[in-house]
C-alpha cells in the first residue's frame, strides 16, 4: 500500500473508532452511509466540472476530495483500501485488455 493511502486509511479508521470533536471525518461517520455516499457523488460531479473547465488546479483538488471520500466509504464498509489497490495492481498487469464495444440500436 502506498504511504499516502496507507496513512490516510489509518487516520480515517481511527476517526471512526474514536470520536474527535471538530473532525469532519467523525461528522461523516456520525451521519452514516447516506451522507458519505452523497459526498462521494458531489465530489465526483465537482471533479467532472473541473475537468470540463480545463482547470487542472481545481481538478487536482477535486480528485483529492473524491479520493478522501472514497477512503471514508471504504472504512464505513469495512473494505481495506489495500483491496482496492490490489485490484488496480492486477489491472495494471493485464495485457490486451481492450473491451469490444457493442453497437446497440438506440431506436429499439
Amino acid at each position: 500500500m502506498s504511504n499516502v493511502f496507507d496513512g490516510l486509511y489509518q487516520i480515517v479508521s481511527q476517526r471512526k473508532e474514536t470520536f474527535e470533536e471538530g473532525s469532519y471525518t467523525c461528522y461523516l461517520f456520525s451521519k452514516g452511509e447516506d451522507k458519505i455516499l452523497k459526498k462521494c457523488g458531489e465530489e465526483c460531479a465537482e471533479m467532472i466540472i473541473a475537468a470540463k473547465n480545463n482547470d487542472n488546479e481545481e481538478l487536482k483538488n477535486e480528485i483529492s476530495d473524491l479520493l478522501y471520500h472514497i477512503m471514508v466509504l471504504c472504512v464505513e464498509k469495512n473494505l481495506p483500501f489495500s483491496e482496492v489497490e490490489k485490484v488496480l495492481e492486477e489491472r495494471k498487469n493485464k495485457i490486451g485488455n481492450l473491451k469490444v464495444m457493442r453497437n446497440t440500436d438506440k431506436n429499439t
